[in-house]
C-alpha cells in the first residue's frame, strides 16, 4: 500500500489551511479626533465587523489605561492619553495588532 496518496492529501491540507488563515487578516487604525481625542476602527480583511473586539490604551510600563470594546461601527473613541501610549486590538485567534500613539496622526 503507497503512503503517497495520503502524503499528497496531507500536504493540500495544510496548504488550504495556510490560505484559509491569511484570507482573514485583522485591519486596524486610529487617526486624531481633533486634538484631544483618538478615533479607532478594526475590522478583517474579509469585510466582516469587529464589533466587540477588545481594545485597550496602555502605557509604555504596560499599564492599562483604558479598556473597551468596538461599538456598532466597529469603532472606538476616547480621550487622548497625556502621556506615551499604545493601542492594542485583540480579535484572538492570533488576530491582533498594535497602533503607537506616533502614529496616530
Amino acid at each position: 500500500m503507497s503512503r503517497f496518496p495520503f502524503s499528497a492529501c496531507l500536504a493540500a491540507a495544510l496548504l488550504l489551511a495556510g490560505a484559509a488563515a491569511q484570507a482573514h487578516s485583522v485591519k486596524f487604525k486610529c487617526q486624531a479626533d481633533g486634538a484631544q481625542h483618538v478615533l479607532c476602527t478594526g475590522g478583517f480583511s474579509d469585510g466582516s465587523d469587529a464589533k466587540g473586539v477588545e481594545i485597550r490604551v496602555m502605557s509604555y510600563e504596560d499599564k492599562v489605561l483604558l479598556k473597551g470594546a468596538l461599538d456598532d461601527k466597529s469603532q472606538i473613541r476616547f480621550e487622548r492619553p497625556k502621556q506615551d501610549f499604545f493601542v492594542q486590538f485583540d480579535g484572538g485567534e492570533g488576530h491582533s495588532a498594535e497602533v503607537d500613539h506616533a502614529d496616530i496622526r
